[in-house]
């Protein structure tokens, strides 16, 4: 976006955990990040610098609210809350009055306003999540939102694990759980997206042996990773998740299979062992 931008302000210095100038900056930090799903905290910490909190999934469906989100410039949005993408609305908690004066000020240049349809979907949507949430721990909470979206994405992590366990051909990243002071529980990350990595030595573009296999992913290339590397939604229709699972589950079976398949040549030799030892 900087170099999109293209202001003279201010340019992109690349990862925040190799920068080390003495100059002011500006780190924006994503957690849980996008696209591996783990949490993530400030790299620079120097003096001179502003930081940026970009939270947008950090929602208990998929990562334990360890604590209040209590940080000088904080970024939400309501499609990643809830899976309704395209909103195109976020907001923002600005502790210095200043600074959030001139965002206010870049929004009304940088745009001509927002579709009055997304903002009475937005407006619903968050009138939802907040009703079902004010009697969380009470008799009715199992309507809470956020603990349905909980256990669907329990659920769904749990069948793409099973069906990844079944082959060695690929992995997915490990999460610690912790303890969620908002739906008062221990629980276990689930992020969005699964950060797959494809383990066969053979295959060096996991996202094209995917696509040949009818499954859609982003490779690691679009974020600055190998190629070995995809991210798969784990938010869309159940119909679509499951035929996603229903597809990787068949080629990790074609794989496992793959792996007891002796060659021709080591079938023959068993074969001719074992007929010289009964002539014997």
């Amino acid at each position: 976006m900087t170099d999109c931008l293209k202001s003279g302000l201010y340019k992109w210095a690349g990862d925040a955990r190799s920068f080390n100038k003495e100059v002011p900056y500006i780190e924006l930090v994503t957690s849980p990040n996008n696209p591996d799903g783990f949490v993530r905290h400030s790299m620079v910490n120097r003096t001179g610098g502003i930081l940026v909190h970009d939270l947008a999934y950090y929602w208990p469906q998929y990562t334990p609210i360890s604590s209040p989100a209590d940080h000088d410039l904080t970024l939400f949005t309501v499609s990643k809350a809830t899976g309704h993408a395209g909103t195109r609305i976020g907001w923002a908690l600005v502790k210095d009055l200043e600074v959030a004066k001139k965002m206010i000020k870049f929004i009304e240049l940088n745009t001509i306003g927002v579709s009055r349809d997304s903002q009475l979907r937005a407006a619903k949507i968050l009138e939802v999540m907040t009703n079902t949430s004010e009697n969380l721990g009470s008799f009715d909470s199992h309507e809470s939102f956020f603990k349905i979206s909980y256990h669907l994405m329990a659920e769904r992590w749990q069948l793409l694990r099973a069906a990844v366990n079944r082959s060695r051909a690929f992995s997915l990243p490990e999460f610690t759980p912790g303890f969620c002071h908002f739906l008062n529980q221990d629980s276990q990350p689930q992020p969005a997206f699964a950060w797959l990595k494809c383990e066969d030595d053979h295959v060096e573009d996991c996202e094209s042996f995917l696509r040949g296999n009818k499954i859609l992913t982003r490779g690691g290339r679009h974020f600055g990773v190998g190629p070995k590397y995809v991210r798969i939604s784990m938010l869309d229709r159940d119909n679509i998740f499951n035929l996603f699972v229903k597809r990787l589950s068949a080629r990790s079976s074609h794989d496992t299979a793959e792996r007891y398949v002796l060659p021709h040549d080591v079938l023959s030799a068993q074969r001719w062992m074992w007929t010289c030892c009964r002539g014997g």
